[in-house]
């Protein structure tokens, strides 16, 4: 009984942390370029009572092995790829990546975090940065005689300055950014993501290039979170939870009974 109040528990943990996932991605159903997460699980040790081909009672060889598993553990993280939903804005410095890459911004630490919020502003001294004040990169700048800013599918910025009548000025050009295994990116919140062993390098290219997506001015990508199936697995969840509860009182009353005997 002691084996299957073990097992059970490992169980209702696991369904906690499906919870906490789901309570995740519900709340980041508007979270801008947000990528919905799900957990994968594996089962754990297996005790083995009685191995194939052992001997049987009458002579002959079992057929099967007698194995009692130990429950199960959460193995991943994994962000679903999928496509949100393009929402217009109407704001030039709203982007959106329509297909594979990243948008890429320099961290107060030197390094690079990646990004499909491509909700950008321009600061005080005319840097494009995100929302959390981190500039874009490479980095971009507008001139404050800019009166219209075009941004192409390939990532080409230019502007058109007051007093130059219709001619056009290339501020500079966005790269993306895209990895063998984007799963392998590590969450850093504020939107952003961080490269690691697992995901490989950066490959950086422009909008439209062999793999990499176009970049649409005036368009935010919206969180790709479905919460019709998130509430279907919660309920799915809560289920699970509840019955390996009951697991745990029933081998609990198991014990109690084997206690109560009297000779």
């Amino acid at each position: 009984m002691l084996r299957a109040m073990t097992t059970a528990a490992s169980g209702m943990h696991a369904q906690q942390t499906r919870i906490d996932s789901i309570s995740n991605n519900l709340a980041n159903v508007n979270t801008i370029g947000y990528k919905a997460t799900r957990l994968e699980f594996q089962d754990l040790l297996y005790e083995n009572l009685a191995p194939t081909g052992g001997v049987r009672a009458g002579g002959g060889s079992a057929p099967a092995a007698i194995e009692v598993g130990h429950g199960v553990r959460v193995m991943s993280t994994v962000r679903k790829a999928n496509q949100g939903a393009p929402e217009q804005t109407s704001n030039p410095l709203d982007l959106m990546v329509d297909g594979d890459g990243f948008f890429q911004v320099r961290l107060p630490d030197g390094g690079l975090g990646y990004t499909r919020d491509g909700s950008f502003k321009i600061d005080r001294d005319g840097n494009v940065v995100t929302s959390a004040g981190y500039y874009l990169e490479p980095a971009l700048s507008v001139p404050p005689e800019a009166e219209s800013i075009g941004i192409a599918s390939d990532g080409t910025v230019s502007a058109i300055l007051s007093g130059s009548d219709t001619e056009e000025q290339i501020l500079g050009t966005i790269e993306l950014a895209r990895f063998v295994n984007p799963a392998g990116l590590s969450h850093a919140g504020e939107n952003l993501l961080v490269a690691t062993p697992n995901s490989g390098e950066p490959e950086v290219g422009t909008g439209g290039s062999p793999g990499f997506g176009n970049i649409t001015q005036g368009f935010v990508e919206r969180s790709n979170v479905e919460v019709v199936t998130e509430l279907v697995n919660m309920i799915t969840a809560q289920r699970a939870y509840e019955l390996n509860s009951r697991t745990i009182q029933t081998a609990d009353d198991m014990m109690s009974t084997v206690n109560s005997i009297r000779r």
